[in-house]
C-alpha cells in the first residue's frame, strides 16, 4: 500500500510520507507545489504557476521549466514515497489529487467551518474543541519560506481566517463564562492588529469581566489614540457600545450574587441588593391573542425552546436568557413569538409581559426605551409613585423587579438593540423573546443570546395554512389557484392569511379569481391591505424610519423593472458614491425592505420582494415627479450602457463599440469600471436577467437608442455562453422599438444583429435577408462601422453556399470600411475571415500571411477574443498548406485563450482544429481526447454544425489507427450537413465515406490521403 502523504503549509512547508519527512531542494518546486495544494481538484494553469515563480515576470522558457518543476515533483513522490498519480497534466496546466492524503489547510477549513456550525446548533463544547483544533494547526506564518507573489494574497487569506478564528473562538470562550481564557487569546491579536476594533471590544469585555476594569479602560484608550493618529477617524459603534458597557457596568457584570465565574470570583460590588424595592405582584399586562391556526415552523419552535428555564436541581444544558426573531416584514414574527409564548406558558408560572415597542401609540413608540420601562413596571406591579424619573433608576428597578422570577418578556416589533437593552432581563430565570427586522448585531456576543432568522414560508406551509384558514377542500378544488396565490403573496404569512381571511368571509370569491385580482399589480398592495393593517401597514413601519436618501433610494428603485440590482447602482440613481450606495442598499436589507444574495465575485445583488416593489412605487408615485422619475431611469440608462461597452472593449478593443454610445452625465467611477468589467464575460453573467429587462423598459418607455444600444452591446456575452434566445429576444424587442420610434440606424443596427445570430444558428438563407434589409436601412445611415459589419457577415454567409468569389467581394468591400471607420476588431475579423477564403480557394500560403496580419490588427486593437478568433483561423490556414506541428502549436493558445474567457463555442473549435492537427501526425490516441472533449463541449452549446465536423475528424482519427471509421457516426455527419445546407461539407464526407467503405479495415490510412478527401472543393 503505497504511503498517506502529508502537506503542512499553515508556517514552513514541509512533506512527509507515512511520517518520513520528504526534502524540495528548489524554490520553484516548492511555490509550484504550494499553489496545486491551494487549488486541489482544479486544474491551475501554467500561467498562474509561471506567475507564483516569477513574480509576474516569467521569462520566455517559463512554459518549459514548469513542465520541468513538475517532472520533478513527480519524480520525487514516485521514488520517496512510491506515489504516481498525485499530480494530472489537464489543461492549461495541471492538477493535484488530494484524495487519500493528507493536506492542513483543507483540514483548516472543514474544522473552521465544523466550529461554525457547533456554535450555529448550540453546542459549544464541540465548537471549542473544534476551534482549539483549527488553531494549533497554524504553526507560524503561512506559507513561511515560500517565494511567490502570487502566493501573497491566498497567504493574507488564510491569516485573515485564523485571525477571525480566534476572535469568535474567545467569543465563545467569553460565553462560556472562561474570561481569563478570552483574554489569554485576543491579546496577542490585538497588539499585532491594533486596528480591529471588534477583537479589540471582545478583548475589553473579557478584561473587564475578568474584574480588570482599568484594563478595559486602557484597551479602549490605547484603541482610540491609535485610529485617531493612524486613520484620523472615532470608534466605531461596537468598541463605543463596549466602551459605555465598562463605564456603566451594565448586564456584563451583572452577576448572579455569590455565584463564581470559572475565570473569576465573585464581585463584592454586586453582592448587595437593591434597596426600597417594592414588593411585585403578578403581571397584570395580557398577552395579545396568537393568530390561529398556525401551522408550519418546526425549526425555528425547536430553538425557541431554549428559552426554557433550566428545571431546579439541574446544572447543563442549552438554554438562552434572550431568544431574537429577525426578518422582513410580514414573515409571521409576532405571529411566531405569540404561538410560542401561549405553549410555553407552564413554564412561565410568573407571567408573560408584553410590549409593543412598534405601536407608535403604545409605550415603546419606537422610541427611547422609557415609556416601555414604565408600562413594563406597572404591569409588575409597581405603582406608579414609585416609578423613578430617572431613566437608569427606572431600569435598576425593573431588573430588581425581575430577579429570581421565572417570568417571559416579549418585545414585539423592536428598532434596535438600544431600544430593547434595557428591557432584557439579564441573569437568573427570566427570559426574554425578541422580534425586530433590524439585524440587532450586538447581541451576537452574548453568551446566551439566540437568533432566529426567519424567511418566508416553503410553498408547503402556505398551502397547509391556506387550508387549515379556508377548509381543504377549497384548496383541493381548485390546486393550481392556490399555489398561484401561494407566489402572489411571496409566501408572505401575513398576506397569505389577508387573502384568506377574505376568501373566508365571502365564499362567492373562489381562489381563481381572487387570484386574478391579487395578479394586477396595481391593485396588490390594496387587496393585501384592508383597511389600516395588512401588508402596507407592516411595511410602512420599516419605510418611514429609513433616512432620506435611503427611502429615496427605495422608492427610485421600484421604478426599474428588473429583477435585482448591484451594489452601486445608487450611483446613477442619486449621485453618490459606490462605497455611499452599497451602505444604503445594506440599510434597506436591515430594515427588511430588500433582500440580498450572493452573486459571482464575491459581490452582492439586491432584490425586491413583489409586495415590497409595489409598496415602493406607490411611494414614489405619491412623493416623487414625473420628471425625476424619468431622469433616474435616463441616469440608470447611461450608466450601465457605459459599463457594457468597457466589458466588451474588453472582449474585442477599442473600435468595436459604437461611435454613438451616450456617456453618462454621472457616469460610475473609472475604478468602479475597471473593477467590475476586469472578468467582463462573469460580469454579463451576472447582470444578463438584469440587461434584458432594462431593454424592455427602455422600449416600453420610448427610449428607442438606449434599448438597441444595450442590445448590441450584451451581442459578444450571448455569443461566448450561446444564450442565442435571450439575443434573439433583446433584438427583436429593440428592433420593434426603433421602427414604431422611425429610428433607421436602430432598425438597421438590430436586423444585422439578428442576422448574425441565424449565421450562429446555420440558418444562412435567413441570415442573408436580414443583413441584406439591414444594408437596406444602413445604406441611410452615417453608420460606416454598421454597414462594413453586414457586409463581412455577408462574406460569411457566401462562402457557406459554396460561393467564395460573391464572398471575396463583399469581405474586400468590409476591410475598406473598416478601415474608413477606424474599428481595428472589425478590420481583424474580416482579415480572419478572408484568409479562410484564399484558403478554400487553394492558396493556403496567402491564408497564413493574412491570418498574420489579423492577429497582428487584433494585438494593436487591444482584442483578446478576436487574436482568439485569428489565431484559430491561423491554424487552419496551417493546416491548409500542410503544416500541422505548427498548426497543432497554435491550437494550443487558442484552447487556452478560449477557456480563459470562459469561450466554450471557442475551445471546441480548437479543440476541433487540435485533433485534426493530431491524426494528420499520426497520433490518433491523442486525437480521440481532443475531439471528444470538443464533442462534449459543442453539444453543450448546441453547435450541431460543428459536432458534425468533430465527428467526422473522429472517423478519420479511427482510419488512421486502422479501423473503418465508417458506419452510422459518418452516415450522423452526412445528414447533418445536409440537413443544415452545407453542400462543401456534404460533398467532403461523401467521398471520405466512400473511401473508408472501400478500404481493407485491417490496414491504417495514411493521413495524407485523408487530408486531401476533405481539402477538395
Amino acid at each position: 500500500m503505497a504511503p498517506r502523504l502529508a502537506f503542512q503549509v499553515l508556517g514552513p512547508l514541509k512533506v512527509s510520507a507515512d511520517g518520513r519527512p520528504l526534502l524540495l531542494r528548489s524554490a520553484r518546486q516548492r511555490a509550484v507545489l504550494v499553489l496545486l495544494l491551494l487549488t486541489p481538484g482544479r486544474p491551475v494553469s501554467v500561467e498562474a504557476l509561471a506567475e507564483a515563480v516569477w513574480h509576474g515576470d516569467p521569462p520566455a522558457t517559463a512554459r518549459n521549466q514548469i513542465a520541468i518543476c513538475v517532472s520533478a515533483l513527480r519524480k520525487t513522490f514516485r521514488d520517496e514515497a512510491g506515489v504516481d498519480d498525485l499530480i494530472e497534466t489537464l489543461l492549461p496546466g495541471y492538477v493535484l489529487h488530494s484524495e487519500g492524503h493528507y493536506v492542513d489547510v483543507a483540514d483548516l477549513y472543514e474544522s473552521a467551518a465544523a466550529a461554525r456550525a457547533a456554535v450555529e446548533a448550540g453546542n459549544a463544547a464541540e465548537a471549542a474543541a473544534r476551534f482549539e483544533h483549527a488553531l494549533a494547526l497554524c504553526s507560524g506564518p503561512v506559507l513561511d519560506g515560500v517565494d511567490g507573489g502570487a502566493l501573497s494574497g491566498t497567504a493574507g487569506r488564510i491569516t485573515e481566517l485564523r485571525t477571525n478564528l480566534i476572535e469568535e473562538y474567545a467569543t465563545l470562550r467569553l460565553g462560556q463564562g472562561h474570561y481569563r481564557s478570552a483574554v489569554e487569546c485576543l491579546a496577542p491579536v490585538v497588539a499585532e492588529h491594533p486596528l480591529r476594533e471588534n477583537a479589540r471590544a471582545i478583548l475589553m469585555r473579557a478584561y473587564h469581566l475578568s474584574g480588570r476594569r482599568s484594563e478595559a479602560l486602557d484597551c479602549y484608550r490605547e484603541g482610540r489614540r491609535v485610529l485617531v493618529a493612524e486613520l484620523g477617524v472615532e470608534p466605531g459603534p461596537e468598541l463605543r457600545e463596549a466602551h459605555r458597557e465598562v463605564l456603566e457596568d451594565d448586564g456584563w457584570t451583572a452577576a448572579v450574587p455569590g455565584a463564581v465565574t470559572p475565570d473569576a470570583a465573585p464581585d463584592t460590588a454586586h453582592d448587595a441588593a437593591p434597596t426600597s424595592v417594592p414588593v411585585p405582584v403578578a403581571v397584570r399586562r395580557r398577552m395579545p391573542l396568537p393568530p390561529e391556526p398556525f401551522v408550519g415552523r418546526e425549526a425555528e419552535l425547536r430553538l425557541l425552546e431554549r428559552l426554557v428555564p433550566m428545571a431546579p436541581g439541574r446544572t447543563s444544558g442549552a438554554t438562552a436568557g434572550v431568544v431574537a426573531i429577525r426578518g422582513p416584514a410580514g414573515v409571521g414574527k409576532s405571529a411566531l413569538a405569540l404561538h410560542w409564548a401561549d405553549r410555553a406558558a407552564e413554564h412561565f408560572p410568573d407571567g408573560r409581559l408584553y410590549l409593543d415597542l412598534g405601536d407608535p401609540r403604545g409605550p415603546g413608540g419606537h422610541g427611547p426605551a422609557e415609556a416601555a420601562l414604565e408600562q413594563a413596571l406597572r404591569a409588575l406591579g409597581i405603582p406608579g409613585t414609585s416609578v423613578p424619573a430617572d431613566p437608569v433608576d427606572r431600569a435598576a428597578l425593573y431588573h430588581a423587579a425581575l430577579d429570581g422570577r421565572r417570568l417571559l418578556v416579549v418585545l414585539d416589533d423592536a428598532r434596535s438593540l438600544e431600544q430593547i437593552r434595557p428591557l432584557l432581563p439579564g441573569r437568573g430565570p427570566a427570559r426574554a423573546l425578541v422580534t425586530s427586522r433590524d439585524p440587532l448585531h450586538g447581541l451576537a456576543g452574548t453568551a446566551d443570546a439566540v437568533r432566529v432568522d426567519l424567511d418566508v414560508m416553503s410553498r408547503a406551509e402556505c398551502l397547509d395554512l391556506l387550508a387549515a384558514t379556508i377548509g381543504e377542500h377549497r384548496v383541493a378544488a381548485e390546486p393550481d389557484a392556490a399555489e398561484r396565490l401561494v407566489d402572489l403573496c411571496d409566501r408572505l404569512p401575513l398576506a397569505l392569511r389577508v387573502i384568506a381571511t377574505r376568501l373566508l368571509s365571502d365564499h362567492r370569491w373562489s381562489l381563481r379569481q381572487m387570484a386574478a385580482r391579487v395578479e394586477d399589480r396595481r391593485e396588490r398592495v390594496s387587496t393585501l391591505s384592508p383597511g389600516e393593517s395588512g401588508v402596507r401597514s407592516s411595511v410602512w413601519l420599516g419605510y418611514r424610519a429609513l433616512p432620506m436618501r435611503a427611502a429615496r433610494l427605495y422608492r427610485q428603485l421600484s421604478m426599474l423593472d428588473v429583477p435585482d440590482f448591484p451594489s452601486w447602482i445608487g450611483v446613477p440613481v442619486l449621485g453618490v458614491t459606490p462605497e455611499v450606495s452599497e451602505r444604503l442598499l445594506h440599510q434597506l436589507v436591515g430594515a427588511r425592505l430588500l433582500d440580498v444574495r450572493p452573486a459571482h465575485g464575491g459581490t452582492n445583488r439586491f432584490r425586491f420582494q413583489e409586495v415590497m416593489r409595489r409598496f415602493a412605487r406607490e411611494r414614489c408615485l405619491a412623493e416623487d415627479d414625473e420628471q425625476e422619475r424619468e431622469q433616474t431611469l435616463e441616469r440608470v440608462l447611461n450608466a450601465v450602457l457605459s459599463v457594457v461597452y468597457a466589458a466588451q472593449e474588453q472582449l474585442y478593443g477599442r473600435g468595436e463599440t459604437p461611435h454613438s454610445c451616450p456617456q453618462s452625465p454621472e457616469p460610475v467611477p473609472g475604478e468602479t469600471v475597471s473593477e467590475l468589467v476586469a472578468d467582463p464575460i462573469e460580469w454579463f453573467e451576472g447582470e444578463r436577467e438584469a440587461l434584458g429587462a432594462l431593454v424592455v423598459q427602455a422600449v416600453r418607455e420610448g427610449r428607442t437608442k438606449r434599448a438597441w444600444l444595450l442590445a448590441v452591446g450584451m451581442v459578444p456575452f450571448y455569443e461566448i455562453r450561446n444564450y442565442l434566445e435571450d439575443w434573439r429576444r433583446t433584438a427583436e424587442c429593440a428592433l420593434e422599438g426603433a421602427r414604431r420610434a422611425g429610428d433607421t440606424r436602430g432598425a438597421g443596427t438590430m436586423l444585422r444583429s439578428l442576422g448574425t445570430l441565424a449565421i450562429y444558428q446555420r440558418r444562412y438563407e435567413e441570415a442573408r435577408e436580414r443583413l441584406l434589409t439591414a444594408l437596406s436601412y444602413l445604406e441611410r445611415s452615417d453608420d460606416t462601422q454598421g454597414r462594413a459589419i453586414v457586409r463581412r457577415n455577408l462574406a460569411v454567409c457566401a462562402r457557406f453556399y459554396g460561393d467564395l468569389t460573391e464572398a471575396a467581394r463583399y469581405c474586400e468591400e468590409s476591410l475598406t470600411l473598416f478601415r474608413r471607420s477606424g474599428d481595428n476588431s472589425g478590420l481583424s475579423h474580416a482579415l480572419g475571415l478572408l484568409a479562410q477564403i484564399e484558403i478554400e480557394q487553394g492558396d493556403p500560403e496567402r491564408g497564413v500571411e493574412l491570418s498574420n496580419q489579423a492577429i497582428q490588427v487584433s494585438y494593436e486593437a487591444g482584442s483578446l477574443r478576436s487574436r482568439t478568433q485569428n489565431l484559430y483561423r491561423l491554424a487552419e490556414a496551417l493546416l491548409g498548406a500542410g503544416r500541422p506541428v505548427q498548426a497543432e502549436r497554435v491550437c494550443h493558445d487558442v484552447v487556452g485563450l478560449a477557456r480563459g474567457q470562459g469561450d466554450r463555442l471557442g475551445e471546441a473549435h480548437g479543440l476541433c482544429a487540435l485533433g485534426e492537427a493530431q491524426w494528420r501526425q499520426h497520433r490518433p490516441h491523442k486525437a480521440r481526447a481532443s475531439l471528444l472533449l470538443a464533442l462534449r463541449l459543442a453539444e453543450e452549446v448546441g453547435d450541431r454544425f460543428l459536432q458534425a465536423r468533430i465527428v467526422t475528424h473522429l472517423a478519420c482519427a479511427d482510419a488512421v489507427r486502422g479501423g473503418t471509421g465508417a458506419g452510422e457516426p459518418l452516415d450522423w455527419a452526412l445528414e447533418e450537413f445536409r440537413t443544415l445546407n452545407a453542400p462543401l461539407w456534404e460533398r467532403r464526407v461523401g467521398r471520405l465515406r466512400e473511401a473508408l467503405e472501400s478500404h481493407d479495415a485491417v490496414h491504417p490510412i495514411e493521413g495524407a490521403f485523408l487530408a486531401c478527401l476533405l481539402a477538395d472543393r
